[in-house]
């Protein structure tokens, strides 16, 4: 996925978690707190590239990520996520005072990366270190580009027509992930 396809992708999840008032930072936040945030953590995972836009930027980071890790490695995963959000409440400096809506709408963007790579055949590790990869493959070929904006844009469009407050069964879902994953990894490491 590209890095325009990662950006509309975040703005898109942000204007989704708004609407569903996943959180209160999320749903009562300052735009120009949140936009930016979003945006910076769309771009994050992909440290592990030299050549991408957060690689080139801050090179004596992602060079030895790079090698020790490779693209869509580590930085890919739920553990990367679990640590910068770690980085974010608990070993950041008090003195930076960075608001919490910047900081959950960073973590959105990431979180949202991911799952943009998922849409992708070459998937990511969700669970690294398991080598397992997930994906749904509907992210392919030449019009790659264009695919990645129809599906930010129908993202936003329904976003924009849900009514404030909309409430999803979040419980359900998450027990749906769960079953996924354990299928997923009783398949593939079934003794």
């Amino acid at each position: 996925m590209t890095a325009e396809g990662h950006l509309l992708f975040s703005v898109a999840s942000l204007i989704m978690a708004h609407k569903l008032q996943l959180t209160p930072e999320l749903a009562q936040g300052d735009w120009l707190h949140m936009v930016p945030g979003a945006l910076l953590g769309a771009l994050l995972p992909d440290i592990d590239h030299p050549s991408s836009l957060p690689g080139r930027l801050l090179r004596i980071f992602s060079l030895p990520i790079s090698k020790l890790c490779g693209h869509r490695g580590f930085t890919h995963s739920l553990v990367a996520w679990l640590l910068v959000m770690a980085a974010c409440y608990q070993w950041m400096p008090i003195e930076w005072q960075v608001p919490n809506d910047l900081i959950q709408a960073f973590l959105l963007g990431y979180l949202s990366h991911l799952i943009a790579d998922m849409l992708t055949p070459s998937g990511v590790p969700f669970l690294w270190p398991l080598p397992q990869r997930f994906c749904f493959p509907i992210i392919r070929g030449k019009n790659s580009k264009r695919t990645e904006r129809f599906i930010a844009v129908i993202l936003t469009v329904c976003a924009c027509f849900l009514p404030i407050g909309y409430q999803l069964d979040f419980y359900s879902q998450i027990e749906n992930v769960i079953k996924y994953i354990h299928y997923q990894l009783d398949t593939h490491f079934a003794i």
